[in-house]
């Protein structure tokens, strides 16, 4: 049953009312050249699906379900506990900041990987604005052995909150780090014992005002980082449910032709619309943005490159 109901701005949108949380998924198969296989790959297109048939959270007979809901059902697998949050007080994950401020200037302290990781020379995936850190820690969990996993974000509450769910998943291959990526990536990624294979930029700060958008996170120097301790055919993978965000960030990577190709290039497989957007999502697993935008009836606009080997 469709529901009417107002989002966050007010628009009226439709949502669900479900008797049974356990709603059947449709296949779609991740890129296997990006991440490794999973044991549950693939996560509905539609705006109004459950991608987690396994989920365990429970919802009462005709509830009105809501995003929030989504995002419980699609990372209950992680089973994560919520009381870390007391601690910490409110924590808003779209909370904007201003990247250039001068408190976020100093670059972030370079770990010691050896104790940040079990085995520091496993290939690396690093997300820039890793928010909660929910779907950095699926994959990781997905991934024990094979991928280290670094989550750089801006908001330190979140990555206090994310690292005291890594501990208590007990997991030895994901690391978060209070950090301004424009200021640190360069000198973290650098320092890492073993091969970046994958960037992701997952629906950044928008930064809509004009004279705001030097502060959007995609910028040349960022760029210019992420090819140089990029791997040869490592990927560089960004996605936004703002269309004028999207096109920024293609416009930036768009404009290293000589070292970045688009997916479509190297694995013609690969389906995107006729502007060029990939028409499905290739990690296996939505973003918590990813989930609310759809549910709101939003587009997502994603791009994935690969670095040219010469």
């Amino acid at each position: 049953m469709l529901l009417a109901c107002k989002n966050y701005r007010g628009k009226m949108v439709s949502s669900l009312c479900l008797n049974s949380c356990a709603v059947p998924r449709a296949a779609k198969q991740p890129l296997s050249s990006l991440i490794q296989p999973h044991k549950s790959p693939s996560l509905l297109p539609h705006k109004f699906c459950i991608s987690r048939a396994s989920a365990s959270v429970s919802i009462s007979d005709q509830k009105e379900l809501r995003s929030t809901d989504l995002v419980a059902l699609e990372y209950a697998d992680l089973n994560l506990t919520d009381k870390i949050s007391q601690e910490l007080g409110h924590v808003r994950i779209r909370q904007h900041v201003n990247p250039l401020s001068s408190s976020f200037s100093v670059p972030a302290p370079v770990p010691d990987w050896s104790e940040v990781f079990k085995d520091p020379t496993l290939p690396l995936m690093v997300d820039i604005g890793s928010g909660s850190g929910r779907f950095l820690l699926w994959l990781a969990k997905q991934n024990p052995d094979s991928q280290n996993y670094l989550g750089l974000e801006i908001r330190e509450k979140l990555v206090k909150r994310a690292e005291f769910w890594v501990k208590e998943l007990a997991l030895s291959n994901i690391h978060f780090i209070f950090a301004n990526a424009a200021v640190s990536f360069r000198q973290l990624v650098s320092a890492y014992p073993g091969p970046l294979m994958l960037v992701s930029i997952l629906c950044p700060d928008p930064h809509f005002k004009k004279r705001h958008q030097k502060r959007r996170v995609v910028q040349k120097p960022l760029v210019d980082s992420i090819l140089t301790s990029l791997m040869p055919e490592g990927k560089i993978f960004i996605q936004s449910d703002v269309v004028e965000v999207a096109e920024d960030m293609r416009k930036q990577l768009d404009a290293e032709s000589s070292a970045l190709q688009h997916i479509d290039m190297v694995d013609p497989s690969v389906l995107c619309d006729d502007e060029g957007w990939l028409l499905n999502n290739p990690m296996g697993i939505r973003t918590e943005r990813e989930i609310h935008a759809e549910f709101e009836g939003a587009k997502i606009y994603r791009r994935l490159y690969q670095k040219k080997r010469n």
